[in-house]
């Protein structure tokens, strides 16, 4: 797993965002080419609770959320500390990226990028709604959000299976 590590300006203490190695960067590649238009493997067999998140077929799970009333798409990432926004998921949003003091640099599989603390209203995700959810917005190199720790950490439990990955608030 490629490790992508935030260094805070200030305090130099480190956090550690996992995204996937670099025989997954295809899949991602393509599934952000797609523009959120559908989440790869997202038949899953027999009935899909709302409250799970099914399994595709790259064996990663996407995850369709509402973020501050916007759809946004993530991939779950439990290696992730936070939840991370592309710069373009972050303006479809509504957050001015350009008044972002992005103070925190971070390495990704692409190279060296910053980083920019904000704090997301309400996320949802399968039924799952959390509110004031800590977040990074990362300038370039991120093929995909992130759905990391500052929101999964908060649900009382999640349990990932063979076809789903189910979530409870």
């Amino acid at each position: 797993m490629a490790l992508i590590t935030a260094l805070s300006a200030g305090a130099g203490a480190a956090a550690v965002l996992g995204v996937s190695g670099a025989a997954h960067l295809g899949a991602l590649r393509a599934a952000a080419a797609e523009g959120g238009a559908a989440i790869p493997g997202q038949a899953l067999q027999g009935a899909l609770r709302t409250d799970a998140v099914p399994k595709a077929s790259d064996g990663h799970y996407w995850a369709e959320g509402d973020v501050d009333g916007r759809r946004v798409k993530f991939l779950v990432d439990t290696g992730a500390t936070v939840v991370a926004l592309t710069a373009q998921d972050a303006r479809r949003l509504g957050i001015d990226t350009d008044r972002l003091r992005f103070g925190s640099s971070v390495v990704t599989a692409a190279g060296r990028a910053r980083a920019a603390s904000v704090r997301l209203a309400s996320v949802t995700v399968a039924g799952a709604r959390l509110e004031n959810v800590d977040a990074l917005v990362i300038d370039k190199g991120l093929d995909a959000s992130l759905l990391g720790m500052s929101y999964l950490g908060r649900l009382s439990s999640f349990q990932a299976t063979r076809q789903a990955l189910f979530l409870r608030p």
